[in-house]
């Protein structure tokens, strides 16, 4: 057994997770999973068909983007993954989507109201929308910028990525992460659901009002609070 096979397979595991949940169609989207003992990761190759994917075709990298094992290309976001795994060492895994709620959200560069307690059940704030990348970051390393934008919007919110797992990226799409690949796929899905709900929301009551601070603080603290009692 190789010393990667593990987060091979469960990257490989957590990509197959996507067309399932309806979060990609095509090649729209990948997912990592981190070793912190290694230095490395394991993303989808770049392009591949998710019916095509293998977990020995999972390339392996190191957290400045160096390929360690494999023969396939990366995802071409996989800089976007390290810059994340580097300045970021409480989570295990990143997904990328272009999910179409989300995405439309992203594309709108509007937040994600929080209107209801779905929403609460995971973040006492807005989504947050980084704004779109500007030209100079644009003509320079891309992907390797666009962790930067992740990051310095979460700086200027005065966020946590350890509170707010979930992000959009303005004019391009949704990125998530969590301390395992599996809870990044779920925070995925569950954006997904969140901004799907938030559209409709709006196209039924244009001027729907904000979930109120009590019932934010009641809905978030019931599963992630100190006396937590939700779940078993």
């Amino acid at each position: 057994m190789g010393k990667y096979d593990d987060i091979k397979q469960s990257a490989y595991l957590a990509n197959m997770q996507l067309p399932k949940l309806g979060l990609v169609i095509f090649t729209f989207g990948n997912v990592s999973a981190v070793d912190r003992s290694l230095g490395v990761f394991a993303i989808k190759p770049s392009g591949v068909p998710y019916d095509d994917l293998k977990p020995s075709g999972m390339p392996v990298v190191d957290f400045d983007g160096k390929t360690v094992e494999g023969k396939l290309r990366p995802s071409s976001d996989m800089l976007t993954h390290a810059v994340l795994y580097k300045h970021w060492e409480n989570i295990g895994g990143i997904v990328h989507t272009h999910s179409t709620y989300a995405t439309a959200w992203a594309q709108a560069q509007r937040d994600i109201p929080i209107f209801g307690t779905t929403h609460a059940d995971h973040n006492t704030v807005d989504i947050p929308c980084a704004p779109p990348m500007n030209d100079d970051m644009i003509r320079g390393n891309y992907e390797f910028e666009t962790g930067f934008q992740i990051m310095n919007c979460l700086k200027d919110r005065k966020l946590s990525y350890e509170e707010v797992e979930m992000m959009l990226i303005g004019n391009h799409a949704p990125f998530t992460w969590g301390k395992t690949p599996q809870k990044a796929v779920y925070n995925s899905a569950v954006l997904e659901a969140i901004a799907e709900m938030a559209l409709l929301t709006e196209q039924i009551n244009p001027k729907a009002p904000r979930l109120k601070d009590a019932l934010i603080q009641k809905h978030f603290e019931r599963k992630h609070g100190p006396d937590a009692y939700y779940g078993q």
